[in-house]
Formats: structure tokens, sequence, C-alpha cells
């Protein structure tokens, strides 16, 4: 058997469309319905996840050539690109959006400048960290769906979030 019969297909289908563009429409074709379906459960809004996954595969085209294969399912990649690009869009329109005034009645300043720092303070964990916070506390999700999410294991994830929730207290401490 040679050395090219061992090599999975998809690592076939990644490098001629590293090679030839034209070729990623089987790689998308391949993804498509679970690209969309992650991103369909995470923003329940049919137009917003439609533009999502459009943007996900656009930047898995642009970004193809840097893609190295690791044995790790390429639909994997993509679904890290998608978790990214629903965070992006979660945190432009977080920026965007002012809370009207009654909103705000009965939330001490404090509470508002807390929240702020805690949120300044999550952008600052490394990634895998970030997305785990974000996943688990922002969108309630449970660790079985975000190891789910990431291929990772269960123990990975609470981990990662022990680490997070760790450094967030030290820092929280070290800011009062």
């Amino acid at each position: 058997m040679s050395a090219v019969e061992n090599v999975p297909d998809e690592w076939l289908l990644i490098e001629a469309a590293q090679h030839d563009p034209a070729r990623f429409a089987e790689l998308y074709e391949q993804n498509f319905d679970r690209v969309y379906a992650f991103i369909a459960r995470r923003v329940r809004d049919r137009d917003l996840a439609e533009e999502l996954t459009a943007e996900v595969f656009h930047q898995a085209l642009a970004n193809l050539g840097r893609f190295e294969w690791r044995g790790v399912p390429f639909g994997a990649w993509l679904l890290r690109i998608a978790a990214n690009a629903i965070h992006d869009r979660w945190k432009s329109d977080a920026r965007e959006t002012e809370l009207p005034e009654a909103d705000l009645e009965g939330v001490s300043e404090n509470a508002i400048e807390r929240q702020a720092m805690l949120a300044k303070l999550v952008d600052t964990l490394p990634d895998d960290q970030r997305l785990v916070i974000i996943r688990r506390f922002v969108d309630q999700r449970s660790i079985r769906e975000i190891a789910e999410e990431l291929n990772r294991s269960e123990g990975a994830i609470k981990q990662l979030q022990f680490r997070a929730l760790k450094t967030l207290k030290e820092r929280v401490r070290n800011h009062a």
C-alpha cells in the first residue's frame, strides 16, 4: 500500500482545493449542512444563520492556503471559524446595543461598571478559554455541548473552564 492510499480522501480534497479554489465546492457541499445547523442552533435567526454560514465558507476559502492537515476533520476547522464568527457578531452587537434608560432603573452604577470590567477581562483570556466561558455562561451551553462543538473531551472543557474562572477571579481581585 502506498503512502497516498493511507491519506484520507478529505485531505486529498483539501490539497486539491488549495491548488485549485474551484475544487473547494466539494468541501462546501460536504460540510454546508453541518456548519449551517451548528450556527442556526446558536443564533436562532434564519437570516443571520445564513449570513454567518456564508461568512464562514468565505473565510475558509480565503484562508484555505493556511490550513494544515493534522488528522482532525476539516469540519472541525469550519466549526471553529463558525464559533468565532458567532462570537465576533455577538461582541459587535453588544457594542452597538445600548440599554434603554428604563432597563437601567434599579441597577447600580457599580454593577454596570463591574459587568463592563468582567466583559473586558473575558476578552483577555486565551481564545479557547474565552470561547468556553462565553458558551457556558452567555450561551448557557452544557459542558457536553461545548465538548462536541470544539471536538474535545468533557474533561478538557471542564479544565478550560476551571482555568478561565481562576484567571478571572485573580484579575478581578487585582483590579479591585
